[in-house]
């Protein structure tokens, strides 16, 4: 049997812990209180048309779903230790919203939070805008689809992660990332993906400075390259370019094959580079 909560505010430390097979609607988690954890530990819970302005009122949570709920920059470090949710047409504003979580969906989402996703496992984002300066650090098995993202320090050290459809405007992207496939995408940034390892970019625009070096198992299939200068330094690369290539600087080894190449480096190396520069007839 489930419980109803409607038109209530809280905001004293712990209102709702523990709450079990719980729908709660039009409620307002903000006030004088201005207490913690409000929903810790809940299992089965349904949020729906819910304002947060409160820390960590989502903590070890097991089973949830919210729905049209708002979380504005108080409510800090939201989500965490979760597990098993869906968020669908939700506003999360605080830093930190989303962290050591598994098994959560976002859907239709608007997010702007700093260090969003950070060591979790099974967190899927579907058309939904997100602002995080670091996202997925050091996350597992990790999807985006028809994603609007803007950046900084993106997907560094995630493994497991398959990008597609979606506009990506960051900086140092993937780096140390393993076992990343991007589909259909833009990705905007310097210094991409250094040290990755199992980066397969197909039928993307890639765009900035000094990308893709120190790669390992590196494949671009139907790519453009716009401003990519000093690309594929110390890399181990199988590249398909449509168009042209600013600079190619030592890749270690593989082929890249691209309509014209302004310029193509060899010296100063540190290592063996044997990788080959092919351009289409």
């Amino acid at each position: 049997m489930r419980t109803e909560i409607r038109g209530q505010r809280f905001d004293r430390e712990r209102a709702l812990y523990n709450a079990r097979h719980t729908d709660i609607a039009d409620c307002t988690f903000a006030g004088p209180a201005d207490g913690e954890s409000v929903l810790k530990e809940a299992r089965d819970v349904r949020l729906t048309d819910c304002a947060f302005s409160l820390r960590y009122p989502l903590w070890h949570v097991q089973g949830f779903t919210m729905d049209r709920c708002t979380m504005d920059q108080l409510t800090r470090a939201a989500i965490w230790y979760a597990r098993d949710g869906r968020i669908k047409e939700c506003t999360l504003g605080g830093v930190k919203a989303v962290r050591e979580c598994e098994n959560v969906a976002l859907e239709r989402c608007a997010v702007v939070s700093p260090e969003f996703g950070w060591k979790c496992r099974g967190v899927s984002l579907t058309d939904t805008e997100i602002t995080a300066e670091y996202i997925f650090l050091d996350s597992r098995d990790i999807s985006l689809a028809n994603v609007r993202m803007q950046g900084k320090y993106s997907f560094q050290y995630v493994e497991n992660l398959t990008i597609r459809d979606c506009v990506l405007d960051t900086k140092d992207a993937f780096w140390h990332a393993k076992n990343v496939t991007v589909e259909n995408s833009v990705v905007k940034g310097e210094y991409l993906a250094w040290f990755s390892e199992g980066l397969t970019l197909k039928n993307c625009r890639i765009i900035g400075t000094q990308p893709l070096c120190y790669c390992k198992n590196l494949r671009l299939v139907n790519c453009t390259m716009e401003d990519t200068d000093l690309s594929f330094e110390y890399s181990d690369v199988e590249a398909d370019v449509r168009g042209h290539i600013l600079s190619v600087k030592n890749p270690r080894s593989g082929r890249i094959v691209a309509d014209s190449v302004g310029q193509i480096i060899r010296d100063h190396t540190v290592m063996p580079c044997t990788g080959q520069v092919v351009l289409r007839p």
